[in-house]
């Protein structure tokens, strides 16, 4: 099996890269990217069955796999929700795939988001960064005329180090783009 591109940078400049940035460090701790979930809230157009196939379909297309969908395991009649109702949709990304898509996500979606200058640099406070995107338009592999409706979906890469620092700068490394401070509209 033939590595990704940047799964390739990671090991040959970047992993070396990082023990540089934190010596001392356990070459175990220093961070990796584990795996990325994309996740489709469907909650609002659950009742209509062929909006549900549609999006799965959608997601299908931009992931390469099929993703699970997430039922509401309580009723909640505030907000006209019955159990078992589908509520999201999910797809894990892993290995292979899971570069491809980075790969893909910084070099070809972020510039197409409008308005796009960077992403905010806050972490989740375990190491994970979590991206919200507005239009699954974005994504070049969607045919734009069979899609009838925008879905906004999340992008969370989950990285091995519970350390903010040390997964933010391997993110940097690998290519995300992050917003730079000066730059930043008040």
């Amino acid at each position: 099996m033939t590595k990704s591109r940047i799964q390739e940078n990671y090991e040959t400049k970047i992993f070396p890269e990082l023990k540089k940035m934190f010596p001392g460090k356990n070459v175990m701790i220093l961070p990796r990217l584990m795996k990325i979930v994309l996740c489709m809230g469907i909650a609002k157009i659950a009742k209509e069955k062929t909006a549900v196939k549609e999006h799965t379909e959608e997601l299908t297309q931009l992931s390469g796999q099929h993703p699970i969908t997430i039922n509401a395991k309580k009723s909640i009649s505030n907000f006209n929700l019955r159990e078992g109702t589908p509520v999201a949709l999910k797809v894990t990304l892993r290995k292979k795939r899971m570069y491809d898509f980075f790969d893909r996500f910084c070099n070809i979606i972020s510039p197409r988001i409008l308005d796009f200058r960077g992403f905010n640099n806050k972490l989740d406070g375990r190491g994970n960064y979590t991206v919200g995107i507005k239009d699954q338009q974005v994504f070049p592999e969607l045919n734009l005329d069979k899609v009838k409706r925008t879905q906004g979906l999340y992008v969370t890469f989950c990285c091995s180090s519970n350390d903010d620092n040390m997964s933010f700068q391997m993110l940097k490394m690998m290519g995300l783009p992050f917003l730079i401070e000066n730059d930043r509209r008040k």
